[in-house]
């Protein structure tokens, strides 16, 4: 019988960079590339008037310096809430002052899209635009910070995965002995990398931005799928009410999601079904 050794941990300091005091870490470092890289795409997607409809952007480039600082804030205190909320309630009740220690880690995607949604709806009211279009632009890149989110939590040697023997499994810091996926990595990539090919054949092959809300739809149900798959890879949070037989707080979590999805999507369908009947 053939035996497969499990790979090694790389053992990657969380730290990126000590200036005395001051540390920075990778997990904050992904968040900004995160935001950075998603803020350039979003930009250049508004310099591709073909892409939308009328052949015309819901607003310049340059508004989105502006959205770049919405969505930011919605991301960090909706992740933070998200944490704090929906997966150690307890805890933070009884330690509140450490809410605000967002340096210390804890986020959670789900609140950071609830975040990001108020954000969103927020910057459109406040500059008059297009909230349906503003939020296409956002899902269309938001994979992009997935995909290095995830690779961070894979540095860290947090959020592993259950045991497992498959050749590529390894042995994690402080999760005991046994081998496991490494489900941090098949985030990064089902989340990140392949939603957001999926997410680039909509908006440059199917010309899905002439269409607002579909792409939302699209990432909101693609993420439920993509998240829901990757669970059964990853060590679920033992002590949460929603961790019952095969269901874990991110399969539970994204339920919600995917039935927002799929609304967003037969809306964009019934508006497009309208706009040809005005056209006919």
């Amino acid at each position: 019988m053939l035996v497969f050794s499990a790979l090694t941990f790389p053992a990657v300091d969380p730290v990126a960079l000590q200036i005395g005091p001051i540390a920075v870490k990778w997990y904050g470092l992904a968040y900004m590339a995160g935001l950075l890289l998603g803020w350039m795409y979003i930009k250049r997607l508004l310099t591709e008037g073909h892409l939308w409809p009328h052949s015309r952007a819901p607003f310049t480039p340059e508004r989105a310096d502006d959205l770049l600082l919405f969505m930011t804030i919605g991301v960090m205190i909706g992740g933070r809430f998200g944490s704090v909320v929906f997966y150690e309630p307890g805890y933070y009740m009884q330690h509140p002052l450490e809410i605000l220690q967002i340096w210390k880690g804890g986020m959670a995607f789900h609140g950071a899209l609830l975040g990001t949604g108020v954000a969103i709806w927020l910057f459109a009211r406040w500059y008059k635009l297009p909230v349906l279009s503003a939020m296409d632009l956002c899902a269309a890149s938001v994979p992009l910070g997935l995909m290095f989110g995830r690779i961070a939590n894979f540095v860290n040697g947090e959020l592993w995965g259950r045991p497992s023997s498959v050749p590529w499994s390894m042995v994690f810091p402080n999760a005991g002995p046994a081998t496991r996926h490494p489900s941090q990595l098949y985030e990064a990539a089902t989340e990140g990398l392949l939603l957001f090919l999926v997410l680039r054949v909509l908006t440059h092959q199917r010309l899905a931005l002439k269409s607002p809300g579909l792409v939302t739809g699209v990432f909101l149900a693609g993420y439920a799928l993509a998240r829901s798959f990757c669970e059964f890879f990853r060590e679920p949070d033992a002590n949460h009410a929603f961790t019952t037989g095969f269901m874990t707080p991110g399969i539970t979590y994204s339920i919600p999601m995917f039935l927002l999805g799929l609304w967003f999507l037969m809306a964009a369908r019934k508006r497009g079904s309208t706009d040809m009947r005005d056209v006919a």
